[in-house]
């Protein structure tokens, strides 16, 4: 069985998605398996045109932060979050979305990328996933 890397995406900011994008291409091209399971606000980026809609974090300065950060990564050539998530499902990369979540936040699954995701379900889903993972992160 191969090693496998399990992340719960919780927060919505967009250091936390590109900190759990970048892990997760890491693992798949270590060759590792690779799951995302997003819950509450992370969520939200798996919205059409939401990866990148999100605040930066605790530095986002009324918009500012957020500027700054994509103008030093565009510099420094850091991929995009739409070029990771493409690289993360080209490399086999696994995103679960949480049922619970959408329900309590009213997001419906036509208002989701469909195209990302590979699964949709509860706590038990993530479990499942999880419990035979060699990494378990909660970004």
């Amino acid at each position: 069985m191969p090693e496998k890397a399990v992340i719960i995406v919780h927060s919505g900011d967009l250091d936390k998605i590109y900190s759990a994008l970048i892990i997760g291409n890491g693992a798949l091209a270590m060759g590792m398996e690779a799951s995302m399971y997003f819950t509450f606000w992370g969520l939200q980026r798996l919205k059409k045109n939401g990866l990148d809609k999100g605040p930066l974090s605790k530095m986002n300065m009324f918009g500012l932060g957020k500027w700054m950060i994509n103008s030093r990564m565009k510099k420094a050539n850091v991929a995009s979050l739409d070029r990771l998530m493409e690289d993360y499902k080209e490399l086999g990369g696994r995103i679960l979305a949480c049922e619970m979540t959408m329900e309590i936040m009213g997001v419906k699954k036509e208002e989701l990328r469909q195209d990302w995701i590979d699964e949709y379900g509860a706590v038990g889903t993530y479990v499942n996933e999880a419990k035979d993972a060699s990494i378990t992160l909660f970004i």
